[in-house]
């Protein structure tokens, strides 16, 4: 792609969370490298790092948040709290960068995630055009725009009895499949709903997706959501950076690692920046792995395991029994390590972000959803998609040991790695010129130049 510039800037507001902020940066290097200035606006909370991002401009906005709100576990809870306090700090900055003094170029355009709901009216007050990143998948959103209907056919909130009962109106999910979260139920249908109606308030929205790969559900979402829709995903590979967004400190070691190791023959190992597990589960997770006898690279962040610094509770005498066959690191440089040749398998919680990322390289799945829209990805995963295998039956050492053995060596596994080669495929074809992301890339990019 040729740059030309556009002599207009862009302001990008994320959302102050791993899995947000990365496909907000990542957005920011596909549209600059199409010719927009950019100025990323962040909180005191997980603030970022300039000096990593040395071709954007940077502004802080003080959130005033106490170490009690940031110390929650609710991330829902925080976003509220965000949501109050960044309102008129936001808009302080915003009123500054509008009323300079000509030395920078003219600002086209805000794009910010739509949990943020206070920038909707701050924007409108200024007649700024607004664009949202939704950082969740097509069909997520769908689904999250049917809770008040979930809610009155009564599938929400989840009853015990019901969750291996199907959702008619969204198929192939199951009622466990659909999104939760720690807050009060009635809260969440609040907050959704709230959520939907800034989407379709606002000038367009982009998606970290392609019409490749979710296509029924592009095609079932517009006629709902009457505003410009933008699928130009994967964001990651539209072409290699160095630059880092991590808000955790990236152990390389891992990769020195993995050069030492047969290909396809590792399993990769990592729930997220927020998931965590119990003691019980922690336990059965490590010995699953060792007895399958294959090599694997484990990310155990801080905080992973309730309670726990870091691996003080693996029995005695573990990772000597492991003879190398195990490599633990603290947090990994995810992209990296997927794209590497040893790593045949990802266990994952099946965030978004970490879903795209295994089928852009073509590594397949083993699936453990812990919250939000987890359990509906991994649906798609193993049911629609088929290229990875859900632990259904829970967290216990014998189904761990038998699904990563289906993946790794048995006749399943080699048909889920054929599907999984043909979908990597199809979505990275996506990017080339005259493919569906191109083109919609194209698209945005002239939208944001008629607003």
């Amino acid at each position: 792609m040729e740059q030309i510039r556009k002599g207009q800037r862009l302001i990008l507001f994320p959302l102050p969370f791993q899995g947000h902020i990365n496909p907000m940066l990542e957005l920011a290097n596909v549209l600059h490298f199409r010719g927009f200035s950019i100025t990323i606006l962040h909180t005191n909370f997980n603030s970022l790092n300039p000096s990593n991002h040395p071709h954007f401009t940077f502004h802080s906005i003080p959130d005033g948040l106490s170490e009690t709100e940031t110390s929650t576990k609710s991330p829902m809870l925080l976003v509220s709290c965000l949501n109050r306090r960044c309102h008129d700090p936001f808009r302080n900055c915003l009123a500054n960068l509008l009323s300079d003094d000509g030395s920078e170029e003219p600002i086209a355009c805000l794009i910010t995630d739509p949990l943020f709901n206070f920038t909707q009216s701050v924007a409108k007050s200024f007649k700024l055009p607004r664009m949202l990143l939704r950082t969740g998948s097509v069909t997520s959103t769908i689904v999250y725009a049917a809770f008040p209907l979930l809610w009155e056919k009564g599938y929400l909130p989840k009853q015990e009895s019901q969750l291996e009962e199907p959702v008619v109106e969204l198929p192939p999910l199951k009622v466990k499949d659909l999104p939760t979260n720690s807050c009060d139920p009635k809260i969440f249908l609040q907050l959704i709903t709230e959520w939907g109606n800034v989407i379709k308030t606002s000038d367009g929205v982009i998606f970290n997706t392609s019409e490749d790969l979710e296509e029924q559900a592009l095609l079932t979402i517009r006629p709902d959501f009457p505003i410009p829709i933008f699928p130009i995903g994967p964001f990651h590979k539209w072409f290699p950076t160095s630059y880092t967004s991590s808000l955790l400190s990236e152990d390389e070691s891992c990769i020195s690692w993995l050069n030492t190791q047969a290909p396809k023959s590792v399993v990769y190992i990592s729930f997220g920046s927020i998931a965590a597990v119990n003691e019980a589960q922690f336990l059965e997770i490590a010995w699953g792995l060792a007895n399958t006898n294959q090599p694997f690279l484990w990310v155990v962040r801080p905080g992973l395991l309730q309670g726990s610094e870091w691996l003080e509770k693996l029995p005695q005498g573990y990772l000597e029994a492991l003879d190398g066959k195990g490599h633990i690191v603290k947090w990994a440089p995810q992209k990296k390590v997927l794209a590497h040749p040893a790593v045949g398998l990802f266990w994952t919680h099946n965030g978004w972000n970490s879903t795209l990322e295994s089928i852009s390289e073509g590594v397949p799945m083993v699936c453990m959803p812990i919250s939000c829209d987890q359990m509906l990805n991994a649906r798609y995963v193993s049911d629609v998609w088929r290229v990875g295998l859900q632990l259904e039956k829970g967290i216990k050492r014998g189904e761990i040991e038998i699904t990563i053995r289906n993946l790794m060596t048995e006749k399943e596994g080699e048909e889920i790695k054929d599907k999984m080669s043909k979908l990597k495929e199809k979505t990275n074809l996506s990017l080339r010129e005259g493919g569906s992301s191109y083109q919609s890339l194209d698209g945005l990019v002239n939208h944001i130049l008629s607003l």
